[in-house]
């Protein structure tokens, strides 16, 4: 059994492939590689964590985002972010839905919100929270880490790649002030 980590997926939201740059001609185009991607990375026994922004759009396609919660393998959570509607967090499909979520995984306290934060429970003790929202504008620092499909080639990823990734990313500019007595300095 894995835990894998994504956010900012806006499936059948057009402009944010020109808004992020991404590599796809349509927004349908997009939406089949970043499903196939998760239908490759997942199975039945994984937990995906959805750290918010899982589609944009209106109800009315709400069949269709039921369809792809069920073609992806797994339990499915969402930890809501800003574009995550009332109406999305009711789609069949979900496992859970949260607003901000606190999990232990393989011996590593996590904190998954769709904001990046500057600190969170356990933040001095070796905690990583997890996040989206930024798309690929900041890939986070030594112990906040953005899952963004943007910044994670548009696949979901593990928590033993996101610690690598954390330990070659600065130190937050601000972490001497918030938490002075830090064990990342």
């Amino acid at each position: 059994m894995a835990h894998l980590f994504t956010a900012d997926l806006h499936f059948g939201h057009r402009r944010i492939i020109d808004f992020c740059h991404r590599p796809f001609a349509s927004a349908a185009e997009m939406d089949s590689q970043i499903l196939t991607r998760m239908q490759t990375a997942m199975s039945s026994e994984d937990d995906l964590w959805v750290v918010g922004d899982f589609a944009f759009g209106g109800s009315d396609q709400a069949r269709k985002l039921e369809a792809y919660l069920a073609s992806i393998p797994g339990r499915k959570h969402l930890v809501r972010g800003n574009h995550d509607k009332s109406w999305m967090t009711k789609l069949a499909g979900w496992t859970s839905v949260h607003d901000l979520v606190e999990l232990v995984i393989e011996e590593t306290r996590l904190t998954l919100c769709h904001y990046p934060m500057i600190t969170f429970p356990g933040a001095r003790h070796g905690a990583l929270q997890l996040f989206g929202h930024v798309h690929d504008n900041w890939r986070g620092s030594r112990n906040s880490v953005n899952v963004g499909v943007d910044v994670w080639d548009f696949r979901p990823v593990g928590l033993a790649e996101i610690k690598r990734r954390a330990a070659t990313l600065p130190v937050n500019p601000f972490w001497s002030e918030v938490e002075p007595r830090s064990i990342l300095q």
